[in-house]
């Protein structure tokens, strides 16, 4: 049962991406790599990916239903294929690791770029120790109930910049 479920999720996540001219880079264990033309993108993404997942778990039992935990960053990144690696990666990944199950955190430099784009309100959870990064990161958090991403305007991100967000499929 769980491989159904986490099948048709993954369906969501898929067409999700895709309609936010997101690219999958790859999945690995438990985790979608996805790259944005920009931060608005991916934040709008990650928003309609839960709520999608939310409806769609009310059709399932207890047992069957899963969450995701979504990290959404604006950095460099290292292009090798159609592979990405870097910090810009890590960070995500770990921003991933501190959403709540259902939940949404944000990068610091994601948000300078969504705050006053998208109708979401934002909870700031201050600098965080993540592993592998020297410094602290600034983390903000989305609160989903009632949220909506709808845009407020748009902004051409320069090209210099990739983005990356990470999404984390949870163990049975």
């Amino acid at each position: 049962m769980p491989l159904r479920t986490l099948t048709s999720h993954r369906n969501l996540i898929d067409s999700a991406i895709a309609q936010h001219h997101g690219r999958f880079v790859n999945s690995a264990d438990e985790s979608v790599l996805a790259e944005f033309p920009s931060v608005v993108e991916a934040v709008s993404c990650a928003v309609e990916i839960q709520a999608a997942i939310k409806a769609e778990n009310a059709n399932y039992p207890l047992e069957r239903r899963m969450e995701f935990r979504i990290g959404v960053n604006l950095g460099d990144v290292i292009v090798e294929g159609e592979q990405i690696y870097g910090d810009g990666v890590n960070v995500a990944a770990r921003l991933e690791s501190l959403a709540s199950p259902g939940g949404i955190c944000v990068s610091d430099t994601a948000h300078a770029q969504v705050k006053n784009k998208l109708a979401l309100v934002y909870e700031d959870l201050g600098a965080q120790s993540v592993k592998n990064s020297a410094e602290p990161v600034h983390v903000w958090r989305v609160p989903l109930d009632g949220a909506s991403a709808e845009p407020r305007g748009t902004q051409r991100i320069p090209r210099r910049y990739r983005r990356a967000g990470a999404l984390s499929f949870p163990r049975p």
